[in-house]
């Protein structure tokens, strides 16, 4: 049965959901506006007979408390440095993780600094070179993409960053997610962004040695997906990045049965490797 606890980081407490169990655990980390909850196709009976399921409402979102100081609590290795508490707090010693928009680029940061991570699904997040131009690179260029790093939402803006997030797929508690959240999140995080902190997360994806999953919906509005493509793995799972068709930012919501197949898939693969380190990873076909 899951239980839900609260957890003290040194960037205050977060609410999680732990699946429990005895299977190989991953850590699912929620985009910007968003919650735990989110991954809620991910936590069916499915999933969790063989897979620990940990689901973290990130600082300044869900359950979880605001910042204190969100200077440093809101960067990318603010967010990096809170997730790791927590892991530290359920004595993982190995785990995978399972990262979605800003939760995709904090996964990738977890990845470069915590040599437990045996394998990352990365979701709606393109990783990025530090810097601008590696921003510019990586991101559509459209005026949407400036709501995530808008602090104050209008109405209007809430609404028009559910519609991105969700595909038409979003219910009322989603939009509620996204009027929850701390607002100071978005400028800090992309400042921290911009300004190259964190790891160069393009080295990391193309040099990791641990299964890397790629996904991302077909109709991703934020992600440049040719520029995701191009870059050059050396440990891609199934030897290329899923697109999606019909699913937009979010494919676990709006191709839950799919996106859950491949993420069974995936857990199973990465377990299996994490269980016996010197087998060789199976690519499909």
């Amino acid at each position: 049965m899951h239980s839900i606890r609260s957890i003290a980081t040194r960037h205050g407490t977060l609410s999680v959901i732990d699946s429990g169990g005895v299977g190989f655990p991953f850590v699912l980390l929620h985009g910007s506006g968003s919650r735990k909850e989110i991954f809620a196709p991910l936590l069916a009976e499915r999933v969790t007979s063989n897979t620990r399921i940990i689901a973290i409402d990130l600082p300044g979102h869900g359950a979880s408390a605001d910042a204190v100081d969100p200077e440093a609590a809101y960067g990318i290795a603010g967010l990096a440095e809170a997730v790791v508490d927590v892991i530290d707090a359920l004595s993982l010693s190995a785990f995978g993780l399972l990262g979605w928009s800003l939760g995709g680029h904090l996964g990738i940061e977890v990845l470069g600094r915590d040599a437990r991570v045996k394998g990352l699904m990365v979701v709606g997040a393109p990783p990025v070179s530090p810097g601008p131009l590696g921003m510019l690179r990586a991101f559509q260029t459209n005026f949407d993409l400036l709501l995530a790093s808008k602090e104050h939402f209008t109405e209007r803006d809430t609404q028009r960053f559910f519609e991105l997030c969700f595909h038409g797929n979003g219910g009322p508690e989603d939009l509620a997610a996204v009027q929850r959240a701390d607002g100071r999140l978005r400028p800090v995080f992309v400042r921290s962004m911009m300004r190259g902190e964190g790891v160069d997360q393009r080295r990391v994806v193309e040099e990791t040695s641990v299964p890397l999953a790629i996904i991302n919906g077909a109709d991703e509005p934020f992600a440049r997906l040719s520029y995701v493509r191009s870059l050059l793995y050396r440990r891609l799972w199934d030897g290329y990045c899923y697109e999606m068709e019909g699913a937009g930012h979010a494919p676990f919501i709006d191709l839950p049965g799919a996106f859950g197949d491949l993420f069974l898939r995936f857990a199973g693969d990465v377990a299996a490797e994490a269980a016996a380190p010197a087998r060789v990873f199976r690519r499909a076909g």
